[in-house]
């Protein structure tokens, strides 16, 4: 069974990435499910035994670095120390992982509104659950009385995240910033307006 998914994943991994090679180019509405199959030199049949659908592939884009930030948030806040170690490590991580596949989230948030609803709502879904655990993290926080208490976590963290929605938007790799240097100031910034 692991030799064969092991023999699957560079034909998925294809698809995908040029799946999103194309929808950064053409969009999603304007790329064909046969030039993504062409690109990656397989068939549709193929593709569709991977993937239902073009929606499915968007999703899954979008979803493998969710997964990645999940897994890596949950690490973070199991972590013992202070609380505000534990935010300020996530919130840097937060950034670099988008930075580091920025096109992903530039064409996924460009192009959810075309996903059939029911999924829009289930990665909704899944997104929601990481910035309830990210908020779980502010409330331990002000428990304990190292955050202030007179702001709701959740606008905290509205407000956090939706900053880093907008990188997409501004940020260059070229720029005068690395992404490690962004998520530095980004999670200095929330620090600071969380100190009591």
């Amino acid at each position: 069974m692991r030799a064969a998914a092991a023999r699957d994943e560079p034909v998925r991994r294809r698809l995908m990435g040029e799946a999103t090679r194309l929808f950064a180019e053409k969009g999603f509405e304007g790329t064909s499910v046969q030039e993504i199959v062409s690109a990656a030199g397989v068939t549709k049949g193929a593709m569709y035994h991977y993937f239902a659908s073009k929606d499915d592939l968007l999703r899954e884009i979008y979803a493998r670095v969710l997964r990645l930030q999940t897994e890596r948030l949950d690490r973070f806040a199991d972590t013992p120390g202070p609380v505000a170690d534990r935010v300020r490590a996530a919130a840097v991580d937060v950034i670099v992982t988008t930075v580091e596949n920025l096109d992903d989230f530039v064409i996924f948030f460009r192009s959810m509104h075309q996903l059939a609803p029911e999924t829009q709502k289930a990665v909704r879904a899944e997104r929601r659950r990481y910035h309830e655990r990210f908020r779980d993290l502010v409330l331990e926080g002000q428990r304990a009385g190292a955050f202030r208490a007179d702001v709701p976590a959740e606008l905290v963290v509205d407000y956090f995240f939706g900053s880093v929605h907008h990188l997409g938007s501004w940020f260059r790799a070229a720029g005068p910033l690395t992404g490690r240097q962004v998520g530095e100031h980004f999670a200095d910034l929330l620090l600071a307006s969380l100190r009591p």
